[in-house]
């Protein structure tokens, strides 16, 4: 079951400010409407708008910048009121949260009966509007809350199905499947899960699961050990945001390191705080993904901000004792130890060196590799100096001619010369529109005395990039070819010379 409040961050506004959210609201976040009031939309002014553009269509509007602190200041109440008939609340984000419906609905007599129920004690003792929704998953009971239903058991798929594929939540996935002529969510979850991870991603993945209305994870949480936990004690109770943020960083960081050494992420995190006077404060913050430091230290800083600046059921006293606790965690096979390890002496030392390496030579005398965007594998790699900024540019753009995915284990810094030969013993070439000339039957390699029977390719995949530039401008077509000795090569044809430029595991 999930409980939503419509138009939060108009109606924490309201709550936390005195902002009417009567009249004509906008809240913005990088200069675009993320929430609007009832009356401003009836003006017109629609989410994803710039500043410029609502203001012009509503001369009268209140613009406000966004506030997640504000928000998550203002949903604690709306929480309680939630955990007072149905423990075991997770927070989605401020103005969602999520339960387990059995309990609730065996307890009051059905799902529709806890749904009102709940919906109706929100309202009373905190005022504000709520809609309830139930389905199997989170993601389907988000759905259904929006609309203010409650899906039958089993029937969970067919309600996904007709909805558009914005409802994923990922602009850029929206838009490549939509320019592929995928609209609904029941075309998308139709889609083989395998050509799907493939093609897109792990993330497209784990969209494609929702989309049919499977278990949102993929791997399955188990409920972490103890020694997993990590807290902080104050000698002074703290009673003010700015004090208390200080140690959220350095116990963020404290938990991930943990989790890391175990090969482990964090996917629903209990926060827990004590006061001088006993009182125990606890509140489960749940995400659809992997929790980083930074956002473990947003919903922390978040949540102290929640209890601390509270209207309502705040704490009588200061705080002065933390405590984190990974609820949720998955085995993260992507977490791999740096050359040095991830802290302490070692990596201290292996970076002061490095830092004295460029005092005496230059700072491009160490370099450190970044993936980046593009077609070819070994034109993916810049190398920035020791120290710079290593931010990755267009990795997510879509890259047309960019092979799929696996990508190649050896790329070779020089490619190896080659022929791909037919049945004939010709050599293979592609015409201007991208047809083959003849079957590709035979590949020789480099200086290797005789040619190897090609058992299966792909391709071509045709390169046509920076033709502006005489100096860099290139014309070629790859492929995937599969020798008969079980090597995997990927192959390119460029003005009528075959070379190989990598070769597969």
């Amino acid at each position: 079951m999930v409980i939503w409040c419509p138009d939060w961050p108009v109606i924490a506004a309201e709550i936390v400010d005195g902002y009417p959210a009567r009249e004509a609201v906008a809240v913005m976040h990088a200069n675009r409407v993320l929430a609007t009031s009832p009356a401003a939309r009836e003006e017109g002014v629609r989410r994803g708008l710039r500043k410029r553009e609502a203001q012009g269509r509503c001369p009268h509007l209140i613009v406000l910048e966004h506030d997640p602190a504000r928000d998550m200041r203002a949903f604690e109440p709306v929480l309680m009121a939630v955990e007072a008939l149905a423990p075991g609340v997770e927070t989605l984000r401020p103005g969602a949260c999520a339960l387990a419906a059995r309990g609730p609905a065996r307890y009051y007599g059905g799902e529709e009966a806890a749904a009102e129920r709940l919906v109706e004690h929100v309202a009373q003792q905190c005022g504000v509007e709520a809609q309830a929704g139930i389905a199997e998953g989170t993601f389907a009971a988000g759905l259904a809350a929006r609309a203010g239903v409650i899906v039958p058991a089993g029937e969970t798929a067919g309600f996904l199905a007709e909805l558009s594929v914005s409802a994923l939540g990922r602009p850029a996935l929206v838009d490549l499947l939509r320019r592929l002529g995928i609209h609904t969510l029941a075309e998308f979850a139709a889609l083989p899960g395998g050509d799907v991870l493939a093609r897109f991603g792990f993330d497209a993945a784990l969209a494609h699961r929702l989309a049919g209305g499977r278990d949102e994870r993929p791997l399955a949480p188990r409920k972490a050990p103890p020694d997993l936990d990590v807290a902080e004690t104050f000698e002074e109770p703290v009673d003010r945001v700015d004090a208390a943020a200080f140690a959220a960083r350095a116990l963020a960081e404290r938990l991930h390191d943990r989790l890391a050494s175990h090969g482990l992420a964090c996917t629903r995190l209990a926060i827990e705080a004590t006061t001088e006077r006993g009182e125990e404060l606890v509140r489960t913050w749940r995400h659809d993904g992997l929790l980083g430091v930074g956002q473990i230290a947003d919903r922390l800083r978040w949540q102290l901000d929640g209890w601390l600046r509270g209207r309502n059921h705040r704490p009588t006293a200061g705080i002065i004792r933390l405590r984190l606790i990974p609820e949720g965690v998955v085995e993260h096979l992507g977490l791999q130890p740096g050359l040095w390890g991830e802290a302490g002496e070692e990596r201290d030392r292996a970076h002061r060196a490095l830092t004295r390496v460029q005092g005496l030579l230059g700072p491009d005398a160490v370099l450190t590799a970044v993936l980046d965007g593009g077609r070819a594998d070994q034109r993916r790699i810049r190398l920035v100096a020791f120290g710079d900024e290593r931010v990755a540019q267009g990795v997510e753009a879509p890259w047309p001619g960019r092979l799929p995915a696996p990508s190649p284990a050896t790329v070779y810094v020089e490619p190896l010369p080659a022929e791909v030969l037919d049945a004939g013993g010709a050599v293979v070439g592609v015409s201007g529109r991208l047809a083959l000339t003849a079957v590709p039957a035979r590949m020789k390699i480099d200086k290797e005395p005789e040619a190897v029977e090609i058992v299966a390719w792909a391709g071509p995949w045709p390169v046509d990039e920076r033709w502006w530039d005489d100096g860099e401008a290139r014309r070629c077509a790859r492929f995937q070819l599969r020798l008969a000795d079980g090597r995997a090569v990927l192959a390119v044809l460029e003005h009528g010379v075959w070379r190989v430029e990598a070769l597969y595991d």
